[in-house]
């Protein structure tokens, strides 16, 4: 029997959100030039201020640098170049994100593949020359590296973050050896296919499963899949996402909120 915990790493186990803020501005540094040369720290800082309360739509790291470029806009008026700019604040692009996106997408002419591209160059150059500091702008949760580290339960990551990261700061800012088999990354398919990929090995066929994630709309895509109901479904109400959120999460009778405490607790 046992238990299995598939656990998402971006706000679940690890606070990264000051870390890929800073990548996205550097990467839009690269990407747009023009809008970017000059920022005076200020603006910069107010981005990077702003970017922790919009965090809670990203779904794909790369999503990042759209809302880098959306907040500048916001900022400074006079080099707006979008659409949906006039108006628009921060509450606005927490509840029209998924319209919003493709809109800007368009007018940016910015391809998803070039973005993630782009995005990890930032991460991997940053890494090669500043290993510390780059590792120092992330952290875990409190408790959830000995949570993972002394779990009793089988651990998977199952996380859209490219692996290669993700693997990194598992070693070297938690300290933990997680087998490379069990860290499903950027690549490896939707989420929906991983947790039926996992139940579907015959070593995991005794065991309770149970996913944790921050991201209700992920959750709700798992409860679409009638394959997947034997899955035990954890909002972590510690990560990024919204009080509206977590309001409707208690809405449905699979999802359960759960506190960084308590899901410590539950894998030791």
């Amino acid at each position: 029997m046992g238990s299995l915990y598939a656990l998402d790493f971006d706000g679940v186990l690890c606070d990264s959100c000051g870390e890929s803020s800073i990548s996205a501005f550097k990467a839009a540094k690269v990407k747009w030039p023009e809008l970017f040369t000059g920022i005076e720290p200020e603006t910069e800082t107010w981005i990077l201020d702003n970017m922790r309360t919009v965090r809670p739509v990203v779904e794909t790291g790369y999503e990042n640098l759209l809302l880098v470029r959306l907040l500048l806009e916001m900022k400074m008026p006079v080099i707006q170049k979008s659409s949906v700019v006039p108006g628009l604040n921060v509450e606005g692009i927490l509840e029209n994100w998924s319209k919003l996106k493709p809109i800007i997408m368009k007018e940016w002419d910015a391809k998803k593949e070039e973005l993630v591209d782009l995005f990890g160059k930032v991460r991997d150059d940053w890494m090669e020359q500043d290993l510390s500091s780059w590792i120092g702008a992330n952290r875990f949760y409190p408790g959830t590296a000995d949570a993972i580290r002394f779990a009793s339960s089988k651990i998977y990551i199952v996380t859209t973050k490219q692996t290669r990261f993700a693997e990194a700061l598992v070693r070297d800012l938690a300290g933990v050896n997680i087998p490379p088999d069990r860290i499903y990354g950027l690549g490896t398919g939707p989420k929906v296919e991983v947790l039926k990929e996992l139940q579907s090995k015959p070593e995991h066929s005794q065991m309770s499963l149970h996913f944790v994630e921050d991201r209700l709309a992920t959750l709700r895509n798992v409860i679409k899949e009638p394959e997947l109901d034997k899955w035990n479904l954890y909002l972590g109400t510690w990560g990024y996402n919204t009080p509206a959120e977590r309001k409707e999460a208690s809405n449905f009778s699979r999802i359960s909120l759960l506190d960084l405490s308590d899901f410590c607790a539950k894998l030791k």
